[in-house]
């Protein structure tokens, strides 16, 4: 594996006209990050992730200070994985001026976690877009644990990048609580409720598969999660196509976001 800190070298040394799969995370690296890079590595001739934890997509800078980090260990899983290429870029040269930072998104698109966290995924956009002017790969993989920002990529960017977005499955647990970084941020009591909403969820999902018309019942589903833990930022069903209240049985998806101990988290089934 190669290391890269910076941008300039790595598009010296690395022909991106070949068949490149470009991995973009933010380190703290667990099975659902394996599976994406797994996923380029089947499809593409070479495999490049990127480590960076991107400030403009964080709402509260407590949150920033608060992301788990752990390079040595992230090294390893890479090298394992024999990964070809890791890119580890510094602030500034992914961002050569403040208004790099942040990339607007329409009023129709502000719902879900673009309402209740406002300027992340303009942060997150922003990230993409200068990853990809710079980088130019043949694909991006990215994880349907984040569907709304898989969404608003595709929404943004599919006409102006020949990169081609690759949507993965969501990687869970047997306790079917979806990996994610910030679940090294919970006690097992914690893993114990939130494994219990995604359930819950999972479990909700099927019975409106089932039955449509039990999709009345979100306000009762939604108190009886209330009791499990501490605050739901939303609990919404909504079309999967464009993220519309317009749904039906063949394209709703059901979203959620809720803190457990000031750690946020977010599902979707």
């Amino acid at each position: 594996m190669i290391i890269f800190k910076s941008i300039n070298k790595l598009n010296k040394e690395v022909n991106f006209k070949a068949n490149v799969g470009f991995v973009p995370t933010m380190g703290a690296l667990h099975k659902g990050h394996i599976s994406l890079i797994n996923s380029s590595k089947k499809k593409c001739e070479k495999t490049l992730v990127s480590i960076f934890i991107n400030p403009s997509q964080f709402n509260k800078k407590k949150d920033l200070r608060k992301y788990p980090r752990n390079l040595q260990k992230d090294l390893k899983i890479l090298k394992k994985l024999k990964v070809d290429y890791l890119l580890i870029p510094k602030i500034g040269e992914i961002y050569k001026n403040k208004k790099d930072m942040k990339i607007k998104i329409i009023r129709k698109n502000k719902v879900l976690c673009a309402r209740y966290r406002p300027g992340h995924f303009e942060g997150v956009l922003a990230v993409i877009n200068q990853f990809l002017i710079n980088i130019k790969p043949k694909f991006i993989f990215l994880g349907e644990k984040d569907y709304q920002q898989i969404f608003l990529i595709k929404s943004l960017f599919k006409r102006k990048f020949k990169t081609k977005i690759v949507k993965c499955k969501t990687v869970r647990l047997n306790n079917l609580l979806p990996y994610s970084s910030r679940n090294l941020l919970l006690s097992k009591n914690e893993i114990k409720k939130a494994s219990s909403v995604s359930k819950y969820i999972y479990k909700f999902y099927l019975s409106i598969k089932k039955n449509f018309n039990n999709r009345l019942k979100i306000k009762k589903v939604k108190k009886n999660i209330e009791s499990k833990i501490v605050k739901i930022d939303y609990f919404e069903i909504r079309n999967k196509l464009n993220l519309s209240k317009n749904f039906n049985k063949k394209n709703f998806k059901i979203f959620i976001a809720y803190e457990l101990n000031s750690i946020r988290l977010i599902d979707n089934f």
